[in-house]
């Protein structure tokens, strides 16, 4: 059998069935640790909270303007970084003599995440600027 072959099967096939796995794996158990935490309570003659096995992701609370708003930032930050290495990498590579497709790809990779970034900054002032009302608005209900 041809290993070349057995990288990209590994990283396509069996990483994604690993992460659903182990994400279900997860979830089953919790769902036995409460479920032996409520067979605790009837036992015992608790009150019992109906809100108890709602999922995890219903009991969090919704990320404020300010709080979507930073992470836009962080993406902004962190793509604008790769970009830059990519370029500069990719710029190094062909500068040094390696005149082939890898510096290539690495420039043109890092050209596409320097303008995610870019848009990503771009999204970020406007947004900040359009939604300072909200914002403001947001942390004087949360100072309540």
């Amino acid at each position: 059998m041809d290993f070349d072959i057995l990288l990209p099967i590994c990283i396509c096939v069996v990483l994604p069935i690993m992460v659903v796995w182990l994400r279900t794996r997860a979830q089953q158990n919790e769902i036995n640790r409460k479920t032996e935490v409520m067979l605790k309570a009837i036992e015992s003659g608790s009150a019992i909270d109906n809100d108890f096995f709602k999922a995890q992701s219903l009991q969090k609370k919704p990320k404020s303007l300010k709080e979507k708003l930073l992470g836009r930032l962080t993406g902004a930050c962190i793509n604008s970084l790769l970009g830059v290495a990519g370029l500069v990498g990719g710029s190094l590579l062909w500068q040094s003599g390696c005149e082939n497709e890898d510096s290539l790809f690495l420039v043109g990779v890092g050209a596409i995440l320097l303008a995610v970034g870019i848009a990503l900054f771009i999204v970020y002032f406007v947004g900040k600027r359009m939604l300072a009302g909200e914002i403001a608005a947001e942390e004087r209900a949360l100072e309540k």
